[in-house]
């Protein structure tokens, strides 16, 4: 008789706090290192000489004290921990300008902040292009009250790889005119990908690549997923690409949403998933009964058109032997620009029963025109045509101390839609740089409609995937060309929205969201492409202004820019 999973239709949500609550404690260091991620060696960063780095396991309630050692020579270092809110601790939040200087070469920075909720979350590099190097690695958070039932689990973290450095990945974005960086040499699964070879090569001597044959100890060599016949096993999935949108696929297995971003979802079966850099999900696979048998397991580029191969893996049943080859080919990818088939995947998203719906109403309403822009002739991206560059001096510790040179309280732009026309390119192409930040109150309900829109030339409207620190949201809802303030509201889902910390925005289309400002701090909202935010395509909240003047913010947060020198001379005032 097939395994069982038990899942309890009701979920509680709450934030654990005990006594009982551990310390996990770790010190780490962060230095280039040769690997082999796709079978061509390259540079990657690794962490204690580990690429990816470790995963950490941690209980809701634990704190964790990281001692990030900075073993660079000539740059800087941060670890953001993606989908922690830092409740009370946002200069632990890791965003390089915003909450904390970067951790300069030979120095060392203690991260030391509470999860305080269960879910699959990851952490990253947050300065400069370094996720892109490989700085990442997987941060599980579990429940001492787990309502979900299975027999084992497995982590699945996606990548994507080039073989160019990421300083000149960076040079290229920042050049005049801006040389592409072109698509990802090889997609990676758990940091090991093939880039001149296929292990499905026998399938379709076409490809072009030669089948991969694997040595001992091959740093790209497929990590294989052994599992036993009537089982049910959680995948946890965890996007970091630099670039790529993605889907995943079990060849010959049905999969069952459950979690997303860290938050449970009403279950719902799938073939496969559309997953964008920035998100994590937590799928169910249930197993067979035939023991002898191996399974592809494949993730292809979506939403970009690709030229970059499937990364493949095998879900191996424990009597098959390690010689025998799957029977079947990889499942194929869906097309790249089939975006119904990915809008119908994320409308199948909706909150599991027992999470509180969103406030009925918001408080104050921020429309972010996504465009494409130049400056004297640099290819930048702004929102509501203002291109990001981020200060030297910290905005926290700006708004610490109140270094009035420093201070960027004045907002950029709430609405700048207007009579724009998203469909076209800019008539006027120019924007300017900026470091304004979005101002609220504590304790209100805040909309932010994303709303996309043309590129610079052709008729070419891109993905990008956002990502707000320190909070989750509700998504509301999507739709299709410029958004209709007072009309598409009415379209609003207020019911069973789901709670998400990375959401989508479609070609030509709007997505939009709802949370509430109770987490004094400043906050990074960003796309999580890298190459968008090196280019400007972000903003940032500060939120209970008056709540972080009074914070007792570690001095070692702030020690760069004016801040540096304000602590230099507190004792002498």
């Amino acid at each position: 008789m097939a395994a069982m999973v038990l899942w309890l239709v009701t979920v509680v949500v709450v934030a654990v706090h005990s006594a009982s609550a551990g310390v996990i404690e770790a010190e780490w260091e962060v230095k280039y290192k040769f690997w082999w991620p796709d079978c061509k060696e390259g540079m990657v960063m690794a962490i204690n000489g580990q690429f990816p780095g470790p995963t950490i396991n941690a209980v809701a309630g634990d704190t964790l004290i990281i001692h990030v050692t900075n073993k660079l020579s000539t740059e800087g270092v941060v670890i953001h921990w993606h989908g922690i809110r830092q409740i009370g601790t946002p200069w632990a939040d890791g965003a390089a300008g915003v909450t904390q200087c970067a951790i300069s070469p030979g120095e060392t920075f203690t991260y030391n902040f509470t999860v305080d909720k269960a879910g699959t979350h990851f952490y990253h590099g947050h300065y400069g292009m370094q996720r892109s190097a490989g700085l990442y690695g997987m941060l599980i958070v579990r429940s001492p009250k787990e309502r979900l039932r299975y027999d084992g689990e497995f982590n699945l973290l996606l990548s994507d790889w080039w073989h160019q450095s990421i300083h000149l990945q960076e040079l290229f974005l920042s050049t005049s005119p801006m040389r592409w960086i072109g698509e990802p040499q090889s997609l990676l699964i758990n940091g090991r990908g093939q880039s001149n070879c296929s292990q499905a090569a026998y399938f379709n001597k076409t490809i072009g690549l030669k089948q991969c044959t694997f040595r001992e100890n091959d740093q790209c060599a497929p990590e294989t997923l052994r599992v036993e016949p009537n089982r049910v096993y959680r995948l946890r999935i965890a996007s970091t690409t630099a670039l790529a949108s993605l889907n995943l696929a079990v060849e010959g297995h049905e999969l069952e949403v459950v979690e997303a971003d860290g938050n449970y979802v009403a279950p719902f079966k799938v073939n496969d998933i559309d997953i964008y850099s920035g998100e994590t999900y937590s799928v169910l696979l249930r197993t067979h009964s035939t023991p002898s048998s191996k399974h592809w397991i494949s993730v292809g580029v979506r939403g970009r058109k690709p030229n970059t191969t499937q990364a493949l893996t095998m879900l191996h049943y424990v009597g098959a032997s390690d010689a025998e080859r799957p029977i079947r080919p990889p499942p194929v990818t869906p097309r790249w620009d089939d975006y119904n088939r990915s809008k119908s995947f994320t409308n199948k998203i909706f909150a599991a029963k027992g999470y509180p719906p969103p406030p009925e109403k918001s408080d104050d309403q921020l429309i972010l025109l996504n465009t494409q822009n130049l400056i004297d002739d640099y290819t930048k991206w702004a929102i509501n045509n203002v291109s990001l560059s981020v200060p030297a001096t910290p905005y926290l510790g700006s708004i610490r101390y109140n270094i009035t040179p420093a201070l960027h309280l004045k907002s950029p732009g709430k609405v700048l839609i207007g009579d724009y026309d998203i469909m076209k390119p800019p008539v006027n192409p120019n924007t300017t740089k900026g470091s304004g930040i979005y101002n609220f109150p504590s304790g209100i309900v805040v909309d932010v409609i994303l709303q996309n829109a043309n590129v610079l030339k052709g008729v070419v409207s891109e993905i990008h995937p956002w990502h707000l620190h320190g909070h989750d949201f509700w998504v509301l809802g999507y739709g299709e060309g410029k958004f209709k303030p007072g009309i598409d509201e009415k379209t609003y889902n207020l019911k069973n929205p789901p709670l998400r910390n990375t959401v989508v925005l479609y070609p030509f289309g709007w997505t939009a969201l709802r949370f509430v400002t109770d987490n004094p701090g400043v906050w990074f909202f960003h796309c999580h492409i890298e190459p968008h935010l090196h280019m400007g395509m972000g903003v940032v909240f500060a939120e209970g202004v008056d709540r972080i003047g009074k914070m007792d913010i570690p001095d070692e947060a702030l020690g760069c820019g004016l801040t540096r020198k304000w602590l230099m001379n507190r004792g002498r005032r």
